[in-house]
């Protein structure tokens, strides 16, 4: 049974890992569709900040924990069960599931680079999982609207579940766009694309279990990185402590 809480003003779910892809797989066998927000301190940060984003959120069938902070504010609220759900890691979960059940599945976002490193790793690692479809789309705006042409490709494939890599937030505007036309379920999942690739390095397991995972990441990109963590690490603080 999944439990949910809430964390600086937004619903995130307060579950295992475990209990969160049996909820996926069971979504997709019934075709229910619906939308997941792998959410972390900046998604969370930028929501409060952008109505649309926050609205886009609340209307997902699953926002997991993907980050120690979260998973810190959800036991200090009587939570204990909770985790960690990185989208890296649900993703190497479902894809394994899916394997076992025979449910293709559909990848979507990153380069094309990128993508046909992703689907070698993938495939050797689960030889039998179905990879129905997938493509790396062009420049995409922030807020992509509905594509009818991908809604049918990606029907057509049969998945029952599309994993999203185009980023936050632009992933969970499109995610929210296409929910109303898609069976499977979209799992916008992020930087996972780029750590299944190989092409980003992941942090060491004590510095994720410690919450340090964005400081080895903004080591590893500090052009491109250091600003928004700075500022959505700060603001994060600033509303959790004025939310108490």
């Amino acid at each position: 049974m999944l439990n949910f809480g809430n964390v600086i003003g937004c619903p995130v779910t307060a579950s295992t890992l475990d209990e969160v892809a049996n909820e996926i797989l069971l979504r997709a066998q019934r075709d229910d569709g619906g939308y997941v927000c792998v959410a972390n301190v900046h998604m969370l940060a930028s929501a409060r900040q952008d109505h649309d984003l926050r609205e886009v959120i609340e209307r997902a069938a699953l926002v997991t924990s993907d980050g120690m902070p979260l998973v810190w504010v959800l036991r200090r609220k009587g939570f204990r069960d909770a985790e960690r759900i990185a989208g890296p890691d649900l993703m190497d979960r479902l894809c394994r599931a899916a394997a076992a059940e025979h449910m293709p599945v559909y990848l979507y976002g990153g380069c094309e680079k990128n993508m046909s490193a992703m689907r070698k790793n993938i495939s050797n690692r689960y030889p039998t999982l179905i990879i129905a479809g997938y493509e790396s789309p062009a420049e995409l705006p922030p807020r992509p609207p509905m594509d009818l042409d991908t809604v049918s490709r990606i029907e057509k494939s049969g998945a029952g579940i599309v994993f999203v890599g185009l980023g936050c937030p632009k992933q969970e505007f499109w995610m929210a766009s296409h929910v109303g036309q898609l069976k499977a379920v979209t799992i916008g999942v992020g930087a996972a694309f780029d750590f299944l690739a190989g092409s980003v390095q992941r942090a060491p397991a004590w510095m994720q279990r410690a919450g340090l995972e964005w400081l080895f990441r903004v080591t590893m990109e500090p052009k491109r990185l250091w600003k928004r963590y700075l500022v959505t690490n700060s603001l994060f603080l600033f509303y959790l402590f004025r939310d108490r």
